[in-house]
């Protein structure tokens, strides 16, 4: 049986932003598609950052009750992504052993590693991969 690597258990078609998008577009990604992590990327693809669901918790206004409403709009249609993304993220090559991303995710406390190529984005894999993965492999010895 060949060992499991990264590229077989990532997503490669990934939900982007860009730096300058704004922070409405994020959070309206973030509700349509599902998700809870998104990679920021350049003009080129390439990974300049990571936005998740948690970071915006923690650094949302939406916690501050208050403020009124309208500060909190203003704040959402002229924000950006890049006041809200953490910046060198640990990523993981798409050859690397599948045991290694487990590592990195459960030693660092992370949700997900972005999967690049020298500075390209070109998947993510996340827990709820591995989940999946895990409920997949019991399903299949039954």
């Amino acid at each position: 049986m060949r060992r499991m690597l990264v590229r077989d258990l990532m997503t490669s078609d990934v939900e982007t932003v860009r730096p300058e998008s704004k922070l409405a577009e994020l959070l309206g990604l973030l509700q349509e598609s599902n998700i809870r992590h998104v990679p920021v990327v350049d003009d080129d693809g390439d990974l300049v950052g990571l936005v998740t669901q948690r970071d915006l918790l923690r650094r949302s206004l939406a916690a501050r009750g208050d403020l009124p409403l309208t500060v909190r709009e203003e704040v959402i249609t002229h924000r950006t992504v890049d006041e809200f993304m953490t910046a060198g993220v640990i990523t993981i090559d798409p050859d690397a052993p599948l045991g290694d991303a487990a590592e990195l995710i459960l030693d660092n406390k992370v949700g997900c590693l972005p999967v690049v190529e020298g500075p390209h984005l070109v998947g993510i894999i996340t827990e709820s991969d591995f989940v999946a993965h895990v409920l997949e492999t019991v399903r299949a010895t039954r």
